[in-house]
């Protein structure tokens, strides 16, 4: 049995429109031009919402519901890191701003600009454990030198869409997993992991790289209090798939 678009789906019309944009749904068409919908269109659509509401991107959809045979293990490492990373960050903004509250309730008067300088400063206490990893792998030196080369990088450089960058490319790579290291594949990984690197490399100096490798080398000493887009197992397999590339000949980026 078929059904039109949004009394099948439960969706919007606009919702629908831009799945199909994307190119996660192929519905028929009626002689009108309105969607068909049959079972197996259904059964996609239910996949696509139940994994977004996990927080999966659409492209990361797309490519699991086009790959049944994918491993979960590590797409659901993959996006877990991501969650989990997200729920610290609702955490400690709920405990400011009951922190904050409570004050109020207290009788303080707070303006705009207190509430604004007392929110600074507990962004700047959550950080506080993750320096203690930075601390553990770059000198003082070193993370003076860092962050005078970071700040030559271009005024408009969007720090957010680029860690949104990295959680999506990691999320692919995850979703890929198990993949021979030194398959085409695995080499346009490499390269697109490169290519991203591209803002830092022009900055960074052979010390900060070695400093940087170090950190993620030691993973497991502080998975968990920071999140640097992608899982551990993502991390390993770059370093591989980069290895067996060299061994090539080629040139990584």
């Amino acid at each position: 049995m078929t059904l039109p678009g949004s009394r099948a789906t439960g969706l919007s019309s606009r919702a629908l429109r831009f799945y199909e944009a994307r190119g996660l749904i192929r519905p028929l068409r009626s002689e009108g031009g309105r969607r068909i919908f049959g079972a197996g269109e259904l059964e996609r659509l239910h996949a696509i919402v139940a994994l977004k509401r996990a927080g999966f991107t659409l492209a990361a959809i797309g490519r699991m519901l086009d790959r049944p045979d994918a491993r979960l293990g590590p797409m659901i490492a993959a996006q877990r890191a991501v969650v989990e990373a997200q729920q610290v960050v609702l955490a400690d903004t709920a405990a400011l701003l009951r922190s904050i509250q409570s004050r109020i309730d207290a009788g303080e008067r707070i303006d705009v600009a207190t509430l604004c300088s007392l929110i600074r400063k507990g962004n700047a206490m959550t950080t506080t454990q993750w320096k203690a990893v930075v601390d553990r792998h770059f000198t003082q030196d070193e993370q003076r030198h860092w962050a005078e080369r970071m700040a030559t990088l271009a005024p408009d450089f969007d720090l957010d869409a680029y860690q949104a960058q990295w959680a999506e490319l990691g999320q692919r790579i995850a979703i890929a997993l198990p993949l021979d290291p030194d398959a085409e594949a695995a080499r346009g990984f490499v390269r697109e992991w490169f290519a991203l690197l591209a803002p830092f490399r022009a900055v960074a100096t052979p010390e900060m790289w070695a400093g940087a490798t170090r950190l993620h080398a030691d993973r497991a000493a502080w998975d968990g209090q920071e999140d640097p887009g992608f899982p551990a197992q993502v991390w390993q397999f770059i370093q591989q798939a980069e290895t067996a590339m060299r061994a090539r000949g080629e040139a990584p980026g």
